[in-house]
């Protein structure tokens, strides 16, 4: 069983997906439970049962009763093992599995940033599993730093699995010249460097950066012609919005830099793009858009702190830059605009070899399943341990 807040359309919940998929896959049967949402049909799909729970409250008295309806619902159930994906539906999770008596399996899909020990303490649950998941070494990293020795008392307990890539999905082969003429049709590349920046529009994602780092190469590097897609969703976030279209303006890029909400085809749009940029201001604790875009064999210029110097082979299949550095995020694209077509095409070949061989679905999902077994006595052959 499987406990989320919501069932929305973001990392977690779509590796909350993926792992139910591969339980089912592997004889077993998923059950999620979250407050619902948008994937509530693709969980029914794939043939998990989705339970319906005010899971995303923080109210102490729903925590109580959420912990009484999840344990009610392990017994009658036969639950084996309970995952827990976010922290407040952790708490109810965790007091339900141990009266229970069934293991209990955390996720962190971020970092949480602690400013008082209530805080910390809140954050701890996540610490707590008979094993936690990390989605990075660099999330792992701040686990230990915050939550070790206690509540994490035996470290050996965090567990790295990298966050993966539906490769059947964010596939080459896959996209067809109809669904790529459609982006294009949109967002009139022609024949100029196309630059992808996904990602909600928040300052911390850097959208402001390639901006200035795009007026650079306009006045220093005037062979470069380019057409940049900031494609997000500014999620109420009007005034920044507005801020960038200012920006763009006061740069005279407004035939240069397009921003036009989400994009429903994402591997669509990657192959469109000649490059990918990753722009995050604050460390990313994994960074899914690095790996996406390699997947589409896409070169990636990321920032390099954070899940990104784990995904990102610099030189190789991207390059990374010192975070805020707009002048070398500049030099990094000029750089990747004076290479040939073959030389594009060999970097693009080893960003789709690296996600293939290292952040798969399916390589996430098997790890994680080795976890489960781990946690219920069987050794990684689903045999009795």
């Amino acid at each position: 069983m499987q406990v989320i807040p919501e069932l929305e359309t973001g990392g977690a919940e779509r590796t909350t997906l993926e792992v139910a998929e591969a339980v089912i896959a592997a004889g077993g049967r998923a059950i999620v439970v979250s407050q619902g949402g948008p994937l509530v049909a693709e969980v029914e799909g794939l043939g998990a049962r989705h339970i319906e729970m005010p899971a995303a409250s923080k109210n102490p008295l729903v925590l109580y009763q959420n912990r009484v309806r999840l344990e009610k619902l392990i017994r009658a159930e036969g639950v084996d093992l309970v995952h827990a994906r976010s922290r407040a539906p952790a708490w109810s999770a965790h007091g339900a599995a141990r009266a229970a008596g069934v293991p209990f399996i955390t996720t962190y899909h971020g970092i949480y940033r602690a400013r008082s020990s209530l805080k910390r303490a809140y954050n701890s649950i996540m610490a707590r599993g008979d094993y936690v998941i990390a989605n990075s070494e660099y999330t792992a990293q701040a686990v230990l730093a915050e939550h070790s020795p206690k509540p994490l008392a035996i470290p050996s307990r965090l567990i790295v699995i990298h966050r993966g890539a539906d490769l059947r999905r964010f596939s080459p082969d896959r996209v067809t010249v109809d669904r790529v003429a459609a982006i294009e049709q949109a967002w009139q590349g022609g024949k100029k460097l196309k630059i992808l920046l996904p990602g909600r529009l928040t300052e911390w994602k850097g959208q402001q950066d390639l901006i200035e780092a795009a007026q650079i190469l306009r006045k220093t590097r005037q062979e470069t012609d380019f057409r940049i897609v900031l494609a997000g969703s500014d999620q109420g976030r009007s005034g920044y919005r507005a801020a960038l279209e200012q920006a763009i303006g006061a740069a005279g890029l407004e035939g240069d830099i397009l921003l036009p909400g989400n994009c429903d085809d994402m591997p669509a749009a990657l192959s469109w793009a000649d490059i990918v940029i990753s722009a995050s201001r604050r460390p990313e604790a994994f960074g899914r858009v690095a790996i996406e875009a390699q997947a589409m064999a896409r070169p990636v210029i990321a920032t390099g702190h954070g899940g990104t110097m784990e995904t990102v082979v610099d030189g190789q299949t991207g390059w990374l830059y010192p975070p805020g550095d707009v002048a070398a995020l500049a030099e990094r694209i000029a750089a990747f605009a004076a290479l040939s077509g073959p030389e594009r095409q060999v970097i693009g070949a080893a960003a789709r070899g690296n996600a293939a061989e290292n952040f798969s679905v399916a390589r996430m999902t098997e790890r994680t399943l080795q976890v489960y077994r781990k946690a219920l006595g069987m050794d990684v052959t689903g045999k009795d341990g």
